[in-house]
């Protein structure tokens, strides 16, 4: 509320347009009696609270292809409260009612012009407290991830299909999608979700800092490199593998941005895989199965992870190294491999990295630099992606894409145990209803009021 340059009143309903014939006059009457798609017209307003005529430009949407799906009309004229207020009485005489909080955007939700996740970009796009934000905003509304989420529901749904399809035929033996593809299709769209599940894990962060975690094998210089980074003797370092137990962390800033280094346990997948548990390899006792947790856990809310493989290792350390570090690298989480060591070897090891390889040594500070500028590269790029959610949205959808990517996990395991395609379908049922909660292609009226009650009125 205020005196402004300009001040407007909208009108959205199937008697928008014909709730002003009694006091609009156009300036082109036959124009505006025939319009049949967007358009600008001039004329005037006539008000029993005024002597004259009130000059107008009203912008008429006739159609469903309006903001919120129905015919719209907008009066534009001078900022002046009295004159709006005057619009306003002589509006409500005319049939109109006065707007609820968000009710122009739920009305867009509604009748599908939007979906849930730019509603609330919408609010975002009012809310925004700055340039950031406000980008976020707008790439929220412009529906890039709706795009990727409504990508995954018509993956998933046509696959369901498929399932379902084959149900009718398991009689005959006809199977419409070979097992192997129904676990492929399923794992492509569980990465996505879990990317997706990490952004808006990201963005809802109240710390604001990026957890950069290193892993790696036992005694692959993980504690020496993470000394080195912070620059002081944080962990105990010892040639002993195994000697780290529990995870430790340490803050710095890299070029800016704020970090949270933490150093995990040894990875030894034989205690993660449950299979070798309390065993011996080479004299050296595996780690209990309660740090691999804690390693585990630390490695699903990285940021970035950073795998060290010593370049000194041997040929049976280097395979294990390979064969683990591909478990990371299908995790879909981004991933530096770090090559530890380097003053002890004067050959080059090539590890195999989508990410490439970083040459560190962190005893003579060889690549350290070099490690820096890729980390915050890196970050940066996935900051970047993350800004697509903006925070009210990320602490809404977290729950149900958690549930969502739980559920995909479930359906795999499923199909690729040769379990009945029932039950894959029944898993997959479940992960479209979580993914419609987010979408709002399922909802609920206390998830609506939520949203919405946020909004001012005439939004």
């Amino acid at each position: 509320m205020g005196p402004a340059a300009r001040g407007i009143v909208r009108l959205s309903g199937p008697d928008a347009l014909m709730s002003l014939d009694a006091w609009f006059e156009p300036a082109d009457a036959d124009r505006w009696r025939t319009a049949r798609s967007a358009g600008c017209h001039a004329g005037k307003l006539r008000l029993e609270a005024l002597g004259s005529a009130l000059e107008v430009t009203i912008y008429v949407w006739p159609n469903a292809r309006s903001y919120t799906g129905q015919p719209l009309v907008e009066i534009h004229t001078f900022g002046s409260s009295p004159l709006l207020e005057a619009i306003l009485a002589r509006a409500f005489e005319a049939g109109a009612r006065s707007a609820q909080p968000g009710e122009f955007t739920l009305r867009a939700f509604l009748a599908g012009r939007i979906d849930l996740l730019q509603a609330e970009a919408v609010l975002g796009v009012i809310d925004a407290r700055g340039e950031e934000a406000f980008a976020t905003a707008l790439r929220q509304l412009a529906g890039g991830i709706s795009g990727r989420m409504g990508q995954v529901r018509g993956e998933l749904i046509d696959l369901l299909a498929d399932l379902e399809a084959g149900l009718d035929f398991v009689e005959d033996g006809i199977e419409f999608v070979p097992r192997d593809e129904v676990s492929q299709r399923i794992r492509q769209s569980e990465r996505v979700i879990d990317g997706l599940l990490r952004r808006c894990q990201t963005r809802a962060q109240s710390l604001g800092r990026y957890h950069v975690v290193l892993a790696g094998l036992p005694n692959a210089g993980k504690s020496t490199l993470f000394n080195a980074l912070l620059a002081r003797d944080a962990a105990i370092v010892s040639p002993v593998a195994g000697t780290t137990r529990d995870y430790l962390s340490g803050s710095l800033q890299w070029q800016g941005l704020a970090v949270e280094l933490i150093d995990t346990p040894g990875w030894d997948p034989g205690a993660t895989d449950g299979l070798s548990q309390g065993a011996e390899r080479g004299g050296q006792a595996f780690l209990t199965t309660r740090s691999q947790e804690l390693g585990a856990q630390q490695r699903q809310q990285a940021d970035l992870i950073l795998w060290c493989s010593p370049v000194d290792a041997g040929e049976a350390q280097r395979l294990e190294d390979t064969r683990v570090r591909s478990r990371e690298l299908d995790s879909g989480r981004p991933i530096v491999v770090v090559g530890t060591k380097a003053d002890l070897s004067g050959r080059r090891v090539q590890l195999k990295s989508d990410a490439g390889e970083v040459l560190v040594s962190a005893k003579t500070g060889q690549g350290l630099a070099e490690l820096v500028d890729r980390c915050v590269q890196v970050l940066s790029a996935a900051a970047f992606d993350s800004a697509e959610i903006i925070g009210t949205t990320a602490v809404r959808c977290r729950e149900s894409l958690a549930s969502c990517r739980d559920a995909l996990v479930r359906a795999a395991d499923a199909a690729e145990s040769e379990m009945g395609d029932e039950i894959v379908a029944l898993e997959l049922r479940e992960a479209l209803e979580h993914l419609g909660r987010v979408l709002g292609t399922v909802y609920t009226d206390d998830i609506l009021d939520r949203i919405f009650s946020r909004f001012c009125i005439g939004k």
